[in-house]
């Protein structure tokens, strides 16, 4: 009895270790992990993008392969230290910062049956956002979190705006169609759709455009309604925002789920109940 609990009271107190390395960034082997690890991710990148240069790949294909794989088991190893050093597995592993964790090891393993998709490696570029912590940049966190909140508040109105636009170059598509034809290069209805959004957004990329008087009138009267479409969302979000800094957004992170959301007078998680520290 007395051996079963002085292992559950070592595994506790190791655990407790783990997460004050991988989690703090107050003691100096916390701070000394969270820069390796930004090192380690930086350089992990450095090696996808060298072995994406076809003339690199081939005279240093075979050493940044092994690099590649030193890294993907680096990070594995580390993420299933973040695993086991929280009390909550489940609910780190489901958080933004855990899946960010899991998407930057699964390309390589994919790469094995899937060729070439370990090019998505650049993903563990998210993970630089961890800087934001190791380096105390709270206020540029707050302001994330403002960013987000207005995203989030704005997505019906956006979406309704999104779907009033795509009615619109469907239906200018298919009159173009009619109107322009084949001979003119609108081709079928997909084409002419793609050339309404082409010219909607103003990018103009030219490989498609009316002949006609009708189909340059309606192309001109397309080009006029883009400019007023494009302002539309940056008004939605613009208004959101400001609403958002009104309500005083705090973004504190649960040292046991590490969610974020909380109020600004919050003591105590409100997803698992943790007592919230400040950052």
């Amino acid at each position: 009895m007395n051996n079963s609990l002085s292992k559950k009271a070592s595994y506790t107190r190791l655990r407790l270790q783990l997460r004050e390395i991988i989690f703090g960034t107050e003691t100096p082997a916390g701070k000394a992990f969270d820069v390796i690890l930004i090192w380690s991710i930086l350089l992990s990148v450095f090696v996808v993008i060298l072995d994406s240069v076809h003339r690199v790949r081939s005279e240093y294909g075979s050493i940044l392969y092994a690099i590649e794989w030193f890294f993907t088991i680096l990070f594995t190893i580390e993420y299933i230290l973040r695993l086991v050093s929280v009390k909550r597995p489940v609910g780190y592993a489901f958080s933004f910062f855990g899946l960010v964790d899991l998407l930057a090891i699964l390309p390589t393993y994919v790469s094995i049956f899937v060729p070439g998709s370990q090019s998505l490696l650049t993903i563990r570029t998210l993970r630089l956002l961890r800087t934001f912590r190791v380096f105390k940049l709270t206020h540029y966190i707050h302001e994330a979190g403002v960013i987000m909140t207005a995203l989030k508040a704005s997505r019906r109105k956006i979406s309704v705006f999104l779907a009033a636009v795509v009615t619109i170059v469907v239906i200018i598509g298919s009159f173009m169609y009619v109107i322009e034809g084949e001979p003119n290069g609108f081709t079928d209805i997909p084409t002419s759709i793609y050339w309404a959004i082409v010219t909607l957004t103003t990018v103009g990329y030219g490989d498609v455009a009316p002949h006609t008087p009708i189909g340059k009138t309606m192309a001109s009267f397309l080009m006029i309604i883009g400019y007023g479409i494009i302002a539309v969302p940056t008004g939605i979000v613009t208004v959101e925002m400001s609403q958002a800094a009104q309500k005083n957004i705090h973004v504190r992170e649960c040292p046991e789920c590490h969610l974020t959301g909380h109020d600004s007078n919050a003591r105590f998680c409100k997803f698992c109940g943790a007592l919230l520290t400040d950052s």
